[in-house]
């Protein structure tokens, strides 16, 4: 088993990025069930809320036996869950991770997930001293891929026909961030 890596809280004014807690389950099923939100993920929407009872022990089973973070974005006045992002094929001898995220619709639109995003960037590339993150988007989803620009990412390729969703069959734009490149504020 691999030495689990710390899961730091991050804080902004308006956003707590803590642990996920199986209290979060009902406002992860909330995310997770939204075929908005989930209309460009590797998997379809929940129909279940044990879906989401079971990606909570999930999380907690990998950040005891991986290198993986997985924060809950949670309101900082309510402290509820309204998104998650998580960083994980962690290599630290090569300095490098991949990046991915989701918020709920009705918390959209704020600037919520690129300042989410910037609190665990900023984490990764000065604790975890990580020199290159990556992530994946469907070429479709321009409001996440504009979101991965704004932040500094680089589209550096296409995946064509990668993934199998609901039947469809759909591409990955891959995207790059080096340290170096990262817009902090």
């Amino acid at each position: 088993m691999q030495t689990r890596l710390p899961q730091p809280e991050l804080r902004s004014d308006r956003l707590r990025l803590r642990e996920v807690r199986d209290s979060d389950a009902p406002a992860l099923f909330a995310i997770h069930s939204n075929p908005q939100v989930m209309r460009y993920w590797s998997y379809p929407a929940w129909t279940e809320l044990a879906q989401a009872a079971q990606k909570v022990a999930d999380i907690q089973r990998q950040r005891r036996e991986l290198d993986i973070l997985v924060w809950a974005i949670a309101d900082a006045a309510s402290d509820r869950l309204i998104g998650t992002s998580a960083v994980f094929a962690l290599d630290l001898t090569q300095g490098r991770a991949e990046i991915g995220y989701s918020l709920h619709p009705d918390w959209q639109g704020r600037g919520l997930a690129i300042e989410a995003l910037r609190l665990i960037l900023q984490y990764a590339f000065s604790d975890l001293h990580l020199r290159r993150v990556e992530a994946d988007a469907d070429p479709r989803n321009e409001p996440s891929w504009r979101l991965l620009e704004k932040l500094g990412f680089v589209r550096e390729g296409l995946l064509r026909e990668r993934w199998n969703v609901n039947d469809e069959i759909c591409d990955t734009a891959l995207y790059g961030l080096l340290r170096r490149d990262f817009k902090a504020g």
